[in-house]
């Protein structure tokens, strides 16, 4: 009883925590509930070794969905970005703000668009400034009952890479190809203001003056994301990470969902 009111005690705390708004609070209150499981394959087996398997458990969950799930995706090869409506804003509370944020920064809008990757809806709203040379993107991003929205600046260097900030909350489920140079700031940076500072840093850390930027063409906006991910695609296979199905689809490899695990655990660690 002494070592069950223990772990209990454990876990109690790990929930007060977790129920902080304090992100170190938070993330304290994680360790707490590795502490607990730590202590409950301890006490019951006597075993330190048996303690560390406990917390290691963590770490193994993503394979499940990986082994499941994940294993049996086939992608589109050649997927196209349609004209759709984005959804109502009751789903995405932070999507009007952004927008009208957006539209403070004097960014004009472009067009509405979006594409379906196997059951994860994902409606981009386009907007351009000439001034800045500057794309940004508001996406409203919607799988199952979990929707989020973020958003991306981009622009493009002379020698034709393109320069990518974005606080999009997970990491990249694919490799970027070496023509994109992406930013990923923290999921808490959600002002367009801090967004858009954050970017011309990272341009200026690039060593690539604003001036120097190409113009983007509004136009062309919807053909250079399908470009970009058709490059993408391609630098994934070259690395392995998918496999061509030879009929229209690509799939994830081997080497493909290790990449992933190690991607879920990161996402573990840092949004815990």
């Amino acid at each position: 009883m002494h070592h069950f009111l223990i772990v209990l005690a454990c876990l109690i705390i790990g929930l007060a925590l977790r129920s902080c708004r304090t992100l170190m609070l938070r993330k304290l209150g994680a360790l707490t509930f590795l502490v607990a499981s730590f202590l409950s394959l301890y006490y019951l087996c006597g075993s330190v070794s048996a303690g560390i398997l406990g917390v290691g458990l963590w770490f193994l969950l993503p394979w499940f969905d990986l082994l499941t799930r994940i294993r049996q995706l086939r992608l589109p090869l050649d997927n196209r970005l349609k004209l759709r409506t984005p959804p109502s804003e009751d789903h995405f509370p932070n999507a009007a703000r952004l927008i009208h944020e957006i539209e403070l920064a004097e960014f004009d809008h472009v067009i509405d668009s979006g594409w379906d990757w196997t059951g994860m809806q994902q409606y981009f709203r386009f907007f351009w400034n000439p001034e800045s040379k500057a794309v940004a993107a508001v996406c409203l991003c919607e799988h199952e009952q979990v929707a989020f929205a973020f958003v991306t600046v981009s622009a493009r260097a002379p020698d034709g890479r393109t320069i990518h900030t974005t606080n999009y909350p997970f990491s990249p489920t694919l490799k970027h190809s070496p023509e994109a140079h992406w930013d990923h700031l923290p999921c808490e940076r959600n002002s367009f203001k801090a967004i858009f500072k954050d970017h011309e840093r990272h341009l200026k850390k690039l060593g690539i003056a604003q001036k120097d930027l190409l113009m983007p063409d509004p136009d062309e906006v919807l053909q250079q994301v399908e470009a970009e991910m058709s490059r993408q695609i391609d630098h994934n296979v070259d690395c392995g990470l998918i496999k061509m199905t030879g009929d229209g689809h690509f799939r994830y490899s081997t080497k493909g969902l290790f990449f992933l695990w190690f991607q879920s655990v990161k996402d573990m660690i840092r949004l815990c």
